[in-house]
């Protein structure tokens, strides 16, 4: 459970100070979305070290498929944009995968 809570932290660090330099940049907002944006993905940088799987391309692929899960939601809840079923059965194989790198019995 706690992977999975490092995980989410890591994708809203990573979406929420990527959407803050987004908004400096590409719509005019002021200087400190720019810096809150960036001193917040300097959190996510460090936020998946807290994982205790072993090895750094594990870890970072299974991140990657809860991101897309979280990138779907933050399109939904904070764009407005509707997923639609395709998005909706992809972020479900995302996590299939996710749970199959992650849990999967190895020897």
């Amino acid at each position: 459970m706690v992977a999975i809570l490092l995980f989410v932290l890591a994708g809203l660090a990573e979406i929420g100070g990527g959407y803050l330099v987004w908004l400096w940049l590409r719509e005019a907002k002021p200087l400190s979305y720019g810096i809150i944006g960036s001193l917040i993905l300097i959190a996510y940088g460090i936020i998946p070290t807290l994982q205790s799987f072993p090895t750094f391309g594990r870890v970072y692929a299974a991140y990657g498929g809860i991101f897309i899960v979280l990138a779907v939601l933050w399109g939904w809840w904070v764009d407005k944009k509707t997923p639609d079923l395709y998005d909706w059965i992809g972020a479900l194989i995302c996590l299939i995968g996710v749970s199959v790198m992650l849990w999967g019995p190895r020897s």
